[in-house]
């Protein structure tokens, strides 16, 4: 059924969510200028070498750490392994660079740990001792994937679930071992979910900043950020970006042809009673250590040093500032969701009353932005931005008024602007998920009834997928509070969420007083895990 109306406004608004990414590679393309050159000629190789090795360590410690783990929790029966599935998921919620920053003052030279070992040593100096430097590309590929582990976990974890027991049964009487078992059996069939895990976590990877820039070592993402900020080129920026894309494009298309490679039929899927192995001895112990450790290192000790830092600087983090910032982040959130969740109503509406394959498209556009790293977002957003900027402007001067300045680039639209583009991505397939719950039929009995397709979704799809909506939305407020590179980038002058304001207190050394606020924003960000955790216990 064509619905001319539906059909212009998507696409209308799937081609405003892609401008940002024609827009840098139209940049990227225009001709060289000296600063890229200089930089391609003496830094760019180092930034892309440890930028490379970043995401393979990172890439290696989410492996070793999420597909064991993942597999006891699926597949063994451990001491409080209801609470432990759960807890594994808890590093998703803690920002990276807090973690980082929490870290480098426990382990370096005039931390604790080195101090104690001095004191109980009598070494007077570095030189009398060794001790790994925490800030280095090792370092901040471990604290990523202390952080970024819970990816592979999860959909590991829940792909062991679905894995026929009959299968893990039958290997059992054939003498196979649990290690066998695990090897022969169970890593193969996961092998898709593992991919995709991975792919997602070396994307994270490849856009994170706040740790890599504190810890001083230089990536791609760092150098967009010095080269927009430093040398006030886009152009050079546009092009680095442009080289991150073309990674972030590479890394998205193996994980597909991975899972296109490979392809595993099951005569069920989960539904069966698991026949957990029973650890016992050694092996438990270390199991649980190991799990135990994972949320140690990831959760509970960062966690427990931010408490102990608010509670003991409450009456300096307890200020008009922290309100301030926080009324910053809780307003920009929720306008950007609420643009998501409409935006995501309107295409998935509009592929539903179309129902034909070209309608699909609009909401496949507008979601690509969030494989964007975001600094690589924020040059795509101030391309198109700072030439309609500059265009007002010349059209001012020229009839004769008083040019209105920065509309665009200098207020909230460019980073609210930004965040949709970022994360309206997760709104939109929520949405989509929801609505194709929702029975065909219920559609034709509207529309023989005289409903109008804005009186349909308002009066029966709405109310029916109102949680997938409440969830969508959730995800981009939470995503939007936690959101660092694009903020630094995309901010007005002189406004501060709670992610730049927390990270401001890190580039200072001064976690002490951004404690209480990093906490607001880890407390936020276990919402959805809370969620998460809940779905998977329902359906397994």
């Amino acid at each position: 059924m064509k619905r001319p109306g539906w059909t212009v406004s998507s696409w209308a608004l799937a081609l405003l969510l892609t401008l940002p990414i024609m827009a840098l590679i139209y940049e990227a393309l225009l001709p060289t200028e000296g600063i890229f050159n200089h930089l391609w000629v003496t830094v760019l190789p180092t930034y892309i070498g440890n930028t490379f090795w970043l995401v393979l360590l990172v890439m290696a410690f989410s492996l070793l750490s999420g597909v064991p783990a993942a597999w006891l929790m699926a597949m063994c029966e451990l001491p409080g392994k209801r609470w432990l599935q759960w807890a594994l998921i808890l590093p998703l919620a803690m920002p990276s660079y807090i973690v980082a920053f929490v870290y480098t003052d426990l382990l370096d030279f005039s931390g604790p740990i080195q101090s104690s070992l001095r004191h109980w040593f009598g070494w007077n100096s570095a030189a009398d001792y060794y001790f790994p430097a925490i800030r280095t590309l090792g370092g901040a590929g471990i604290i990523l994937g202390l952080v970024l582990y819970p990816y592979v976990y999860l959909l590991a974890r829940t792909a062991f679930m679905e894995q026929s027991t009959s299968l893990i049964q039958s290997s059992r009487l054939l003498g196979c071992s649990p290690w066998q078992s695990f090897k022969k059996i169970s890593l193969p069939l996961a092998r898709p979910s593992i991919a995709v895990g991975l792919s997602l976590v070396a994307m994270e990877a490849l856009a994170e900043f706040g740790t890599v820039n504190f810890f001083a070592v230089n990536t791609l993402t760092t150098a967009v950020y010095d080269t927009w900020l430093g040398y006030g080129s886009l152009n050079a920026a546009a092009k680095i970006s442009a080289i991150m894309l073309l990674v972030v494009m590479l890394l998205l298309s193996m994980e597909r042809m991975s899972r296109q490679r490979q392809q595993v039929f099951q005569k069920n899927m989960g539904h069966e009673q698991q026949a957990g192995y029973q650890l016992s001895g050694i092996a438990k112990w270390g199991a649980l250590g190991f799990c135990w450790a994972l949320v140690l290192l990831g959760f509970l000790l960062p966690f427990m040093i931010l408490c102990y830092h608010a509670v003991h600087y409450f009456d300096q983090a307890w200020n008009s500032q922290f309100f301030e910032y926080s009324f910053n982040s809780l307003l920009l959130s929720t306008l950007v969701a609420g643009i998501a969740l409409t935006v995501g109503l309107l295409l998935g509406m509009h592929h539903r009353l179309t129902g034909n394959t070209a309608s699909v498209l609009p909401m496949r556009l507008a979601s690509m932005g969030y494989a964007l790293p975001g600094t690589v977002l924020a040059i795509g957003v101030l391309v198109p931005l700072t030439s309609l900027d500059f265009a007002i402007n010349d059209a001012a001067l020229w009839l004769g008024v008083t040019e209105p300045g920065l509309l665009f680039t200098g207020t909230m639209i460019a980073i609210a602007f930004g965040y949709l583009v970022r994360f309206g991505a997760m709104a939109i397939g929520s949405v989509e998920s929801s609505l194709g719950k929702v029975s065909p039929s219920l559609d034709m009995v509207t529309q023989t009834m005289g409903y109008s397709p804005s009186a349909m979704m308002m009066k029966v799809h709405m109310p029916l997928i109102r949680k997938g909506m409440l969830a969508g939305a959730l995800l981009v407020f939470i995503e939007c509070m936690k959101e660092l590179p694009a903020a630094l980038l995309l901010r007005p002058f002189n406004f501060q969420t709670l992610a730049t304001y927390v990270y401001q207190f890190v580039s200072d050394e001064q976690l002490e007083l951004g404690a209480l606020p990093a906490i607001a924003i880890v407390l936020v960000g276990l919402v959805p895990l809370i969620f998460l955790n809940r779905s998977l216990e329902q359906q397994h």
